[in-house]
């Protein structure tokens, strides 16, 4: 099948582009882009199993849709066993962000990206607990963000007031006495990472030289003596099959790039796993509750839950149309993606990483039993669950959806055998040939960090010239700078990033 882009620059598409481009999700967009803008010349192209892009991970409802900054997300910031506040890991992730929103901000100067409005909207990130324990933790935690800048104007309070000023359904019908606290901070946002693939791989497909293909599987890779790659692709609608040769692969298919990697057959590659966890939102379709709330309210995980199942009550801007979801309840299923095949998770195991797997699984087993209750809970069950947020939630005012896929990356360890890891990992080849992206949260929202990372392991020599570097600098102006340690260049790049993408100004609160 051959895209509009095809037809439009009347070029056919590439038996041998400079790059390939493996599913049609939120990190191959952003790396086409940053690839394009960096070397226009260079010919691209994108091949996608499914018949739309941003189908599966980058897709608004499979997606919580969180700017992921640290601002609300309570496992960045563990407790440590002195008792004090581990931020290491949330300053780097609001990092990340900030330079997401530049990368965005760019492009829509640049006219790349119509409207702002379209993938990005303000709204406040809060963290919400209650008991005595978990308040004296939060409290903790906000002074010890508040002595970075990049968490510069976190609210705090535990006053029933000011809470059901923030957050009044969440307030409602509470029991006084219990003891409750929040933390507030109006530069969060709201991402609709569905529209903004779609407009970064609209705006992709417009250059001479790009081509996506939908319905396009690629069923096999293997690289050649002289380092090129040649790839095996399949038309799903006619059930044709090509091939291609290409100097480098990106394979950016979530749950789908595990096997991919393992056919790769790259050293690097060896011995890494994959474990599925689904999840399942509560929608709000009562539209005065929806209303009358308006953040994101992220709660502290069960004992035994994975970070991505962290419970939030969310405020969402879907299609220009506000919703509101709660969750995810999270669930175990051995299909690598939403539309993936059952056989996905034993077809994954081979002999180079059946002993991670093994070990992790092993290491794991209350994970696997959660996921496994989570499965069989009944609607009565998972309305207890929302009413720890909304007291006076209703059922009938809500209804199960499925969310999306995850697959969560298991990593070879010395002493362990194997162990599981929560975040995104980037496996490259020596040769900076081909690079892969495994794991999920924060991933969507930290994409642009993660691509410059992937340049810097497979495109290191052009990264060196001062053509790249000035365009980079253009595109991002911290780039090769630390924000958590520059507070001037911190405030400047919020206040241009804020501005060009319409977000809320907001006074800073000492």
């Amino acid at each position: 099948m051959r895209c509009k882009s095809c037809k439009k620059n009347n070029m056919s598409p590439k038996s041998a582009p400079d790059i390939v481009l493996i599913g049609a999700g939120i990190m191959s967009a952003t790396l086409g882009v940053l690839l394009k803008e960096l070397q226009p010349e260079l010919t691209i192209e994108i091949f996608e199993r499914l018949d739309m892009i941003a189908g599966e991970s980058s897709d608004a409802w499979n997606n919580a849709g969180t700017g992921h900054s640290a601002f609300c997300e309570l496992n960045y910031t563990p407790e440590k066993a002195d008792g004090s506040i581990e931020i290491n890991k949330a300053m780097k992730i609001a990092e990340s962000f900030e330079v997401s929103k530049e990368f965005w901000s760019f492009l829509v100067q640049e006219g790349c990206i119509q409207s702002p409005g379209s993938f990005i909207q303000s709204v406040p990130h809060m963290s919400f607990v209650w008991g005595e324990q978990n308040v004296e933790y939060l409290k903790k935690r906000q002074k010890a963000l508040e002595s970075n800048h990049l968490f510069k104007g976190m609210q705090y309070s535990e006053d029933p007031a000011v809470l059901s000023e923030w957050i009044p359904l969440v307030m409602e019908g509470r029991d006084p006495a219990e003891k409750v606290a929040a933390t507030r901070m109006e530069l969060g946002t709201d991402i609709n990472f569905g529209s903004l693939t779609r407009s970064l791989i609209n705006y992709l497909t417009e250059q001479d030289g790009v081509h996506l293909h939908l319905n396009h599987e690629v069923r096999d890779l293997e690289q050649d003596e002289d380092g090129k790659w040649r790839l095996t692709v399949k038309n799903l609608e006619t059930g044709k099959k090509r091939k291609l040769f290409t100097k480098f692969i990106f394979i950016g298919a979530g749950g789908g790039s595990l096997p991919l990697l393992e056919k790769s057959d790259i050293p690097e590659g060896k011995g890494f796993g994959g474990f599925p966890v689904s999840g399942q939102w509560l929608i709000c379709k009562n539209p005065e509750v929806v209303e009358r709330h308006a953040a994101k309210v992220y709660g502290k995980a069960s004992v035994g839950a994975p970070p991505m199942s962290v419970p939030h009550l969310d405020t969402r801007m879907i299609d220009g149309k506000k919703a509101l979801l709660f969750g995810p309840y999270a669930g175990f299923s051995t299909k690598f993606l939403k539309k993936g095949s059952w056989l996905d998770l034993p077809k994954s195991i081979k002999f180079n990483n059946i002993r991670p797997m093994l070990a992790a699984g092993l290491d794991n087993l209350p994970l696997t039993k959660y996921l496994i209750d989570q499965v069989r809970q009944s609607p009565a069950e998972r309305l207890e669950a929302l009413q720890a947020f909304l007291p006076t939630a209703k059922m009938e005012d809500w209804e199960l959806e499925f969310a999306g896929q995850r697959v969560q990356v298991i990593k070879k360890d010395p002493e362990l055998g194997g162990v599981l890891e929560f975040g995104t990992e980037v496996v490259s080849a020596a040769d900076g040939s081909i690079a892969a992206l495994l794991g999920a949260s924060p991933g969507a929202s930290t994409a642009v960090s993660i691509m410059l990372e992937l340049l810097d392991r497979c495109f290191k020599e052009q990264l060196a010239t001062p053509e790249w570097k000035d365009k980079l600098l253009q595109m991002i102006p911290s780039y090769g700078q630390k924000l958590a340690d520059k507070p001037a260049l911190c405030d400047q790049v919020r206040e241009w990033s804020n501005t060009i993408l319409e977000l809320k100004k907001t006074s800073v609160v000492a």
